[in-house]
């Protein structure tokens, strides 16, 4: 909106031609959106409903019992004033960011709702948002997309597009929402992602030089996408700091599907789909691994193989069950449940080991996908 309004401003004072600045409207609404949340939201969290736990998990399940969850609608309702007055706004940026609070006010309402909503309910609204920016994205881009180790662009139809990337919308928001169950492990690996993917937005994307110097299209729109991603990066690294741990609140579906969902669109914004596995290699194998086995597990069903847990069997009959079967079967996830349950890493140490892994593995995947071309 100050983007807009700059020129009207600058009329009764010079300065105001600054709101024309992008890095400054950057800097802004980071700044503003992370003291806006450091600063409110324990005055907010009050209003919200208390988390249950998990008895299924034992002690770590019912940790979080009593704690106010579902601050993603406080976290996501005090950032969108500051996205407003700080993006340039158009049509595809803003059915982008409606449809992001529109995954997040349906997580919000299962996080309220006296019984979970069902797979089949929640996968359907996720599927209708998912669509929806993958619509938008396709308008936005027309369709263009490039790949890592080839040049050149190619344009898809939307009857392609849409459906194939709200797909992988569909995987990465689930990968992110299953990846929540450590106090800050969630909001800290997406954080370094969208602090990653602004750059590269910022820096390669959305500056032309940069972006003929790498071979990559240049897009005007990842500018304005950048603004958005890091005051949501602000904003949510407020929310960090009272989410570590002992946490004093918990973001619940409201904000991991809000912030699964955003990394998800910043990566199609870039052009390049396959860029998720570079900005978020933890994230998806933490997450959307628990989505793997299931598939693994359904098609070894069909081939006739016994797949039941091995909980229920006697330990003679686990021992003559498929190979395969018992390996898939070995394996927990979300991974950081493994790592406590089977490798008895403590909540800390599952955080920092898991930020260390996607620090190192994100400059490496992105030198492999974008340098090499």
């Amino acid at each position: 909106m100050l983007y807009l309004l700059s020129p009207y401003l600058e009329r009764f004072w010079g300065p105001f031609r600054l709101f024309r600045s992008h890095a400054l409207l950057l800097t802004a609404g980071t700044l503003l959106a992370a003291l806006a949340v450091l600063l409110l939201l324990p005055k907010l969290w009050r209003f919200s409903p208390c988390d249950h736990g998990k008895a299924i998990l034992g002690k770590d399940g019912m940790a979080s019992a009593g704690k106010p969850t579902g601050a993603g609608l406080w976290v996501t309702a005090l950032i969108l004033p500051i996205a407003l007055l700080v993006m340039p706004l158009s049509v595809p940026v803003l059915g982008m960011l409606l449809c992001l609070y529109m995954a997040m006010a349906f997580g919000y309402l299962d996080d309220r709702a006296d019984v979970p909503w069902g797979q089949l309910k929640k996968g359907l609204l996720d599927a209708v948002v998912c669509l929806g920016v993958a619509l938008f994205v396709w308008a936005a881009l027309e369709g263009r997309v490039w790949l890592p180790f080839v040049k050149g662009e190619w344009t898809i139809p939307w009857w392609i597009y849409i459906p194939c990337m709200g797909f992988l919308l569909f995987v990465v928001m689930n990968a992110t929402n299953c990846s929540d169950g450590v106090d800050g492990l969630t909001g800290s690996l997406v954080l370094i992602s969208l602090v990653a993917l602004a750059t590269f937005l910022y820096v390669v994307i959305g500056y032309r030089p940069m972006a003929e110097y790498l071979l990559v299209p240049h897009n005007y729109l990842a500018v304005r996408w950048a603004i958005l991603t890091m005051t949501v990066a602000g904003g949510f690294a407020g929310y960090l700091w009272w989410n570590a741990e002992p946490s004093k609140v918990l973001m619940g579906d409201a904000g991991s599907r809000f912030l699964g969902l955003l990394l998800g669109t910043s990566v199609l914004v870039t052009g390049n789909p396959l860029l998720i596995l570079a900005f978020a290699p933890v994230v998806l194998v933490n997450g959307g691994g628990g989505l793997v086995k299931i598939l693994l597990l359904r098609f070894f069903r069909k081939c006739g193989l016994d797949v039941r847990p091995p909980s229920i069997l006697p330990p003679e009959m686990q021992e003559k069950r498929n190979p395969l079967v018992r390996l898939v079967q070995r394996v927990r996830f979300p991974l950081h449940d493994h790592c406590k349950k089977e490798l008895k890493w403590s909540n800390a140490q599952v955080l920092m080991r898991f930020v260390l892994l996607q620090a190192f593995l994100m400059p490496l995947l992105f030198v492999l996908f974008i340098k090499i071309r």
